[in-house]
């Protein structure tokens, strides 16, 4: 049994093998590559991921990768595939199928079959010299010299290369579509990713009170609003315009300076042409506003018009960090 002080250097091998199979990938890219990427942009049918135990996985993972880019895919499993889920692929599908051998029993099976259908077929295998590669169209070498445990035990570095590899397939394709911040959120209406795509301050600030006050209202009447509004900050308008804002903070500075408050009014305490945000913005762009200036607060506006606030607080119950 290994000391536990051995467990960084463990790690730290590990870690350097993995990166060093996917730098290795590099020099793997050639015209397969580019030519697989333009069959796919000219297709009119589905990618069909397909692969065998471990690398089944990791094709299911690329194909969901593909269909939240802009490239829908499907995932077959080799053994299902031949036990009737073959029924999944249609004329016009490219068959994408991962392997490290290319030589699996499954495979083997399944490939022949896509060929009698005419599809073309796209192989990730990690050996040139193999069933799979030598009857793929085209293929994506993901060869890797050894895997990150002593005697090749598990897949580890092979997976890793075949993940990237998608990973890469899949980017390249979104790029060459065209396929934009909007796109992706369409794809991804749910959490705080989907959030941070399309969530508009006008969603959330409508749910506060709008704190307001004039540049003549004194002292008392500021506390009063600010307190009634619950947001920790009053708005100073003419009626329409944003001519600055009081926050809690300022109250404090202002009981520093000012020993006889009764008299003070809110443009003496206002800290003037404060940051605001439009309410058609996206809610992440006020929360890298808010940190920028480290405040919690933003007015809103609507064509230049004072018409809310947002708060920290209304974008951290979002998920939005």
């Amino acid at each position: 049994m290994k000391k536990s002080d051995d467990i960084f250097d463990i790690v730290s091998q590990i870690i350097d093998n993995e990166a060093n199979a996917i730098i290795g990938l590099k020099p793997l890219i050639d015209e397969n590559f580019k030519k697989t990427v333009e069959m796919i942009l000219e297709n009119k049918g589905n990618l069909i991921f397909s692969g065998i135990g471990k690398s089944a996985i990791i094709a299911q993972k690329i194909a969901a990768t593909m269909n939240s880019t802009g490239t829908t895919s499907v995932f077959m499993h080799a053994a299902d595939a031949i036990h009737g889920d073959l029924g999944i692929v249609r004329d016009e599908d490219i068959v994408v199928i991962l392997s490290k051998s290319g030589e699996t029993p499954e495979v083997k099976v399944l490939v022949p079959l896509i060929k009698l259908r005419g599809n073309k077929i796209v192989a990730i295998v990690g050996k040139r010299q193999s069933f799979l590669a030598s009857q793929a169209d085209f293929v994506l070498d993901v060869t890797v010299p050894d895997e990150a445990i002593p005697n090749s035990l598990a897949p580890t570095c092979s997976t890793t290369a075949q993940l990237v590899m998608g990973d890469a397939l899949a980017l390249t394709l979104m790029y060459c579509r065209g396929f934009s911040a909007d796109d992706f959120a369409k794809f991804h209406p749910g959490g705080a990713l989907g959030k941070q795509l399309y969530l508009k301050v006008k969603d959330l600030y409508p749910s506060n009170e709008k704190p307001e006050v004039g540049v003549n209202d004194n002292l008392t009447q500021v506390i009063i609003e600010m307190t009634r509004k619950r947001l920790g900050a009053a708005v100073v308008t003419d009626g329409e315009q944003i001519l600055g804002i009081i926050t809690d903070g300022d109250l404090r500075r202002m009981l520093m300076r000012h020993p006889d408050i009764e008299r003070v009014k809110a443009a003496e305490i206002m800290t003037p042409n404060p940051k605001t945000i439009d309410e058609d913005d996206l809610v992440v762009n006020a929360l890298h506003r808010m940190r920028h200036n480290s405040i919690t607060q933003l007015p809103v506006t609507a064509n230049g018009r004072y018409v809310g606030v947002i708060h920290l607080h209304d974008i951290l119950k979002e998920g939005i960090f």
